[in-house]
């Protein structure tokens, strides 16, 4: 947009110059000249204001010394340009008026008016560009002052999340983490001193759960001090057997059924689906005891499909189980997070299903 006001600059100056020679009389020449020397230096003083931005001095310059041979309309462009664009070089706008009174002094004497309209017009167009400069400076440091106090509200929040981050993991350190440890040993305590071999097997199983759940609150207490993300292992498709093996060895009646190869989905896919399955393996737990879970695995070329459903419970839900109710809530932004979808609801029989649908392939 700038080039193009440049442009038509260029072309009204070169033809305003044309048409005041073209219309001059021929005796207001003192010094014998042909018309076509005067429309050349109207025609460089035009084109010289094709740098009045990039280069507002040498441009200046240019016009100034032309402005000696004949006074030229390019020196009322040039006045505004070096007073708004050049604010070290402001001296210049003298420079013009003074020219084109010599230049009209000189070679057109006849025409007093241009020894005075001019550089009053020149005087004018400069005090324009002095305004227009200061106004645009004032909002360049108005903008970098926001921008400044922007990127400093960025760092206080950022130091500010830091700083919440830290507090969180002292509070899961110092309360969560010491309570998994208690739990930890009282199992190992019960696998020593009971003599039944059922209850020995249970209390080991239990011991092994805290020792993992310890592992990985423990890493997640050194991604929030850290601040950095965690690098997340990939989930094999023996991780999801297991995972169904350890929900049957509780008493949870369930059947695990896989279609196509999970081996060709990307990690992030199936960290996703082991995700899903592992939060619908809990729910079933806390709300549904003695029901029976059918769990369905789709590995298509293109998308891959879990249906987790469960029947109605045979049982009444344990109360004392906490839930923050939302569980299903994060599952769905977890999906939706590798593009894909979740559904969840009650079917017909008074059980409970959850279908999620996602991409066979996702950039990790």
């Amino acid at each position: 947009m700038t080039r193009a006001v440049d442009l038509a600059l260029v072309l009204l100056v070169a033809a305003l110059g044309l048409w005041r020679e073209v219309t001059m009389p021929a005796p207001s020449r003192l010094v014998a000249a042909s018309v076509a020397f005067y429309v050349a230096v109207h025609l460089l003083s035009a084109v010289a204001l094709w740098w009045r931005r990039t280069n507002p001095v040498g441009s200046s310059l240019v016009i100034a010394f032309l402005a000696l041979l004949t006074p030229t309309y390019a020196s009322m462009a040039s006045a505004y340009s070096v007073a708004a664009h050049a604010p070290r070089h402001r001296w210049l706008v003298v420079t013009h008026p003074v020219t084109w009174a010599i230049g009209a002094g000189v070679w057109a004497m006849p025409n007093v008016g241009d020894g005075f309209t001019g550089p009053a017009l020149i005087v004018i167009a400069g005090l324009a560009g002095l305004y227009v400069g200061a106004r645009r400076r004032l909002v360049q440091a108005l903008v970098e002052r926001a921008e400044r106090a922007e990127r400093e509200r960025e760092l206080l929040a950022e130091q500010a999340r830091a700083d919440e981050r830290t507090r969180l993991a002292g509070e899961m350190h110092d309360v969560v983490t010491h309570r998994l440890n208690l739990m930890v040993l009282h199992a190992g305590a019960l696998r020593v001193a009971a003599k039944d071999d059922g209850v020995r097997k249970a209390a080991e199983e239990l011991r092994t759960a805290g020792c993992q759940a310890l592992a990985e609150l423990r890493d997640l207490v050194g991604v929030l001090r850290s601040g950095r993300a965690a690098r997340i292992p990939d989930v094999l498709p023996d991780r999801l057997s297991r995972l169904v093996a350890d929900s049957a060895a509780t008493g949870l009646e369930v059947t695990l059924t896989e279609h196509g190869d999970a081996d060709t989905i990307s990690p992030a896919v199936r960290r996703t689906m082991y995700r899903v399955v592992q939060e619908s393996l809990t729910n079933v737990h806390k709300h549904a005891p003695g029901a029976h879970t059918e769990i369905t695995i789709h590995c298509g070329p293109s998308s891959v499909r879990a249906v987790i459903r469960n029947t109605r419970p045979s049982a009444v839900p344990d109360l004392a189980l906490p839930g923050s109710g939302s569980g299903l809530l994060g599952l769905r932004g977890r999906v939706e997070m590798v593009g894909g979808t979740l559904t969840a609801g009650p079917t017909d029989d008074g059980g409970f299903e959850v279908d999620a649908v996602l991409p066979a392939f996702v950039p990790t």
